[in-house]
């Protein structure tokens, strides 16, 4: 979707030499933290798969302080310009497969065969879409099934759209699909828990329709979507609304798994930090997606990643 170059600026990795920050994560908490913390001095390295984060799954921001309307892939590109313009280590195209803590140092062990050694780490991975987990789901994701409107959204232009959910998430994405689509319906099984700004947006679109207290139960066709089987809760009546796409946007699971010998985790997998961004290992931090922070806004993510890279720097001058 975005028509950007992001390569990454080429920076020769000594993988013997001991970091004192590295940054897992490609999204704004820890470019932001990566930034800060070579900013203070510290050996620093930012490490990821994707540039972007989940940044990369929206379209438009315009709540981010400085830019009162930007494209997300010209506010993606300003961060990666940033980075550049600061000389900040960067190593992308790389998944880390596991993360330990031996005498005192973090191991970052990477699919690319090496480990990194570090004194401290920020863990901000972000998360995995949230799934119904209802029949048909999994058989037609990718054939009218999505949980990526920035992706596939533009492919059911003048379509018949479903979006599934009632949080920000949701109503941002049928904003944007509404846009394009011959029609949106959003499918909320309670009410909307978006913010009113958003709403009222959303509602002032002569195409769409929102459906309350209605429960998906399923997903119908055989090659492709041609409809979603609903329940409505008031009148306990169960149809089959045709549509031609469905995007479901509920949420994110948190990518924690690494961590979760680390880190106390909440029953949402999420992990506890403190006012300091700290987790519950020493030198171990965390920020984004993945953090029992209920605020999912990408100024909290950079705001945090710039947090906890300074709290490692006094972290480190301390020991």
């Amino acid at each position: 979707m975005f028509n950007l170059q992001m390569g990454p600026k080429k920076h020769d990795i000594n993988y013997d030499q001991i970091f004192d920050f590295v940054a897992l994560g490609l999204g704004p908490a820890a470019l932001s933290a990566g930034l800060y913390a070579s900013r203070k001095g510290l050996k620093t390295l930012i490490v990821g798969k994707d540039f972007g984060g989940q940044l990369k799954n929206t379209s438009e921001v315009d709540n981010y302080l400085g830019f009162s309307l930007a494209e997300a892939s010209t506010l993606i590109a300003k961060f990666k310009a940033h980075i550049d313009a600061l000389e900040v280590p960067l190593l992308t195209e790389v998944m880390i497969t596991k993360l330990e803590k031996v005498d005192n140092l973090f191991l970052v062990h990477l699919d690319n065969g090496h480990t990194l050694k570090s004194k401290t780490v920020l863990y901000a991975l972000g998360g995995n879409p949230r799934k119904l987990n209802v029949p048909g789901e999994e058989l037609l994701s990718g054939s009218g099934v999505s949980y990526c409107v920035t992706c596939d959204g533009p492919f059911y232009k003048g379509k018949d759209i479903v979006v599934a959910g009632g949080g920000n998430s949701a109503i941002d994405a049928a904003i944007d699909l509404a846009r394009i689509a011959k029609s949106v319906t959003v499918i909320q099984r309670s009410v909307l828990r978006a913010d009113k700004k958003s709403i009222d947006t959303l509602l002032a679109f002569p195409n769409v329709k929102v459906m309350l207290e209605t429960q998906i139960l399923g997903f119908v066709g055989d090659d492709k979507l041609n409809g979603v089987k609903i329940l409505d809760k008031v009148s306990g009546v169960e149809s089959v609304y045709k549509t031609d796409a469905a995007f479901i946007e509920i949420g994110n699971i948190p990518n924690t798994n690494l961590i979760k010998d680390l880190a106390k985790l909440n029953e949402a997998g999420e992990v506890y930090i403190n006012e300091r961004q700290e987790t519950s290992t020493k030198g171990l931090y965390a920020a984004g997606d993945i953090t029992n922070n209920s605020q999912r806004q990408i100024i909290i993510a950079a705001g945090d990643g710039a947090k906890a890279a300074l709290e490692a720097a006094s972290y480190i001058n301390k020991q």
